[in-house]
């Protein structure tokens, strides 16, 4: 491998704080909310994840790039993150099945990543003091221009995200001769949820964010599910009046992540902003149901209110997360109606949770 130049660049947060690091070799500027993933590995699934729509990543891992990207593990059609911070950027990839390097990878959608940043540092940072805005930027001359537009950008907390990551038009996926038919809410969905789903003898059609029930019940399906995506639930104001209809009329509904805060929501359960949020796939998940433990893949920055949930007549609270005791996942005792916070589906991360989506099955089959 050839030497590369590698030009000075700049991560800066909302609170002023400055980290310093080198370009991998796409100029620009890219801001958001910093946050970061602590997996050890699946890259490439978490920079194409639509959840992290609006968010710079800062990955725990000291090496990304090493195994290069395949389609086949994208999670959406492009890259989703704002931007990527880490420590050390591989231009070259080993692994045989690769067809593309990661440079390559973001050079196509022209994507900002710095690297040789202190990641230890910064993520510690960020645990101490919290998810904020921030920067990141190999155009140093503009600093001062920039700091200025890094004021103006908007928190995420009420930040309504699941239109700009959304499907525009409906769009069928798996076997339409499947004997069961699931109309899907993209807020953000994942390919590896849809495949998960089908892989239960499901045919989908997947919905944009905005549609109503009627629309979504006029294709007659057996069960519904809403997706996992990005920004805060609360401005979804249309997708839980649709979780409200689905509830009320005591049909078949599945919720993750977005999904599941979403339903919360319609069962008039408030969500909160977190301090920093999980996102990672080692996340320690308690069963109520079966009084086992679960490590599941996670990526989330709002929580459902603990104490609403169990205040509420109607709900209980399946699933717990064992590091901060949040909701992890809830069902309704008198409806065919449950979600989970995090991911079951993982791409990337462990199997523990894919259960799940038999149990989805199992309740439009009842």
């Amino acid at each position: 491998m050839k030497y590369k130049k590698r030009e000075e660049a700049v991560v800066l947060l909302a609170d002023g704080t400055v980290f310093y690091g080198k370009s991998i070799g796409i100029k620009g500027s890219a801001f958001g909310e910093i946050c970061f993933n602590t997996g050890m590995t699946g890259y490439q699934e978490i920079f194409t994840d639509p959840s992290y729509f609006g968010q710079i990543m800062v990955t725990t891992n000291a090496h990304i790039g090493n195994y290069g990207t395949v389609e086949e593990d994208d999670q959406s059609a492009s890259i989703k993150i704002a931007g990527l911070i880490c420590k050390n950027f591989s231009f070259e990839h080993t692994r045989p099945s690769g067809t593309k390097n990661l440079y390559d990878f973001f050079a196509d959608q022209n994507k900002v990543a710095i690297s040789d940043v202190d990641t230890r540092a910064l993520v510690k940072y960020i645990r101490e003091n919290g998810a904020q805005n921030a920067l990141l930027t190999t155009e140093v001359d503009r600093l001062e221009e920039l700091k200025e537009e890094l004021k103006a950008y908007p928190s995420m907390e009420g930040r309504e995200l699941a239109s700009a990551v959304s499907t525009k038009e409906p769009y069928f996926y798996g076997d339409e001769n499947a004997p069961i038919k699931v109309a899907a809410l993209d807020l953000g969905i994942k390919q590896s949820i849809l495949k998960n789903i089908a892989s239960q003898g499901v045919y989908l059609k997947v919905f944009p964010y905005d549609t109503d029930f009627a629309t979504l019940a006029a294709w007659n399906p057996d069960g519904y599910f809403l997706s996992n995506g990005p920004g805060d639930p609360e401005p979804l104001h249309g997708a839980q009046a649709v979780a409200k209809e689905i509830i009320e009329k005591n049909l078949p509904l599945f919720g993750i992540c977005l999904g599941h805060q979403v339903i919360a929501l319609a069962n008039g359960v408030s969500t909160f902003k977190m301090f920093n949020g999980h996102r990672g796939i080692n996340h320690p998940v308690l069963n109520h149901s079966t009084g086992k433990g679960e490590i599941t893949s996670q990526n989330h920055g709002f929580a459902v209110n603990r104490e609403e949930a169990e205040a509420h007549s109607d709900l209980e609270i399946s699933h717990t997360h064992l590091n901060d005791n949040t909701v992890a996942g809830l069902k309704m005792k008198s409806k065919k109606c449950f979600s989970v916070q995090y991911h079951p589906e993982a791409a990337p991360g462990p199997n523990d949770a894919k259960y799940l989506f038999a149990q989805f099955k199992e309740l439009i089959t009842q």
